[in-house]
């Protein structure tokens, strides 16, 4: 069953046991899949680009490891790179810093959350994966208070619980599902509603 969107971006953040979740979720989005998806994975610093190779393994979509000034794309799968934030600018381009970790982490999820934010507001959908930090959860709330989605993998599916359990325990997750129920959710995005309801795109 499809439904109209006014959706235009996906944003997803994950950390321990993040890889394997991250794999489950995109490989439930149909190969129509109409919005952009961009995810932060917490990396080590030298991490070599092999996370792309292997969700590209799962999905239907096109998965590109994020560079400077790339622009986003309906139907694509972006992922930041190690050792970058990774963040979308006002012309829906993105730009990656060096600027100091945040929650000890870099790239990291709530850099990306609140440039996105800025940029699609209510036409955003957020979503806090597993992991071991509170990282997301200022993210999240930046999505809520302009309007957006948020979304939160139920703890007790989780790897490690504690990333989406944060974000539940501050009030900023509307909707808190399985894996397996967060797929079914998007891949309910219907492409030509989509279309029809996103001017832009």
């Amino acid at each position: 069953m499809h439904y109209e969107t006014h959706f235009k971006c996906v944003v997803v953040g994950a950390s321990a046991g993040g890889m394997v979740a991250l794999g489950k979720l995109f490989s439930m989005l149909p190969r129509t899949f109409p919005l952009s998806i961009i995810a932060v994975q917490h990396l080590h610093p030298s991490e070599g680009g092999y996370l792309p190779v292997f969700l590209a393994r799962k999905c239907a979509l096109p998965v590109k490891e994020v560079e400077d000034k790339m622009p986003v794309l309906k139907g694509h799968v972006y992922i930041a790179p190690a050792n970058y934030h990774l963040l979308v600018e006002m012309d829906e381009s993105f730009s990656l810093s060096i600027d100091a970790r945040v929650n000890y982490s870099r790239p990291s999820i709530d850099v990306l959350f609140e440039s996105a934010a800025r940029v699609w507001g209510a036409d955003l959908i957020g979503i806090i994966l597993t992991g071991a930090n509170q990282d997301g959860t200022n993210g999240l709330r930046k999505i809520k208070e302009c309007g957006g989605m948020t979304m939160a993998q139920d703890p007790e599916t989780a790897e490690t619980p504690f990333m989406p359990s944060a974000a539940i325990d501050a009030g900023v997750v509307d909707r808190v599902m399985t894996l397996e129920k967060i797929g079914a959710f998007l891949s309910t995005i219907d492409a030509e509603a989509s279309n029809l309801r996103c001017s832009k795109w």
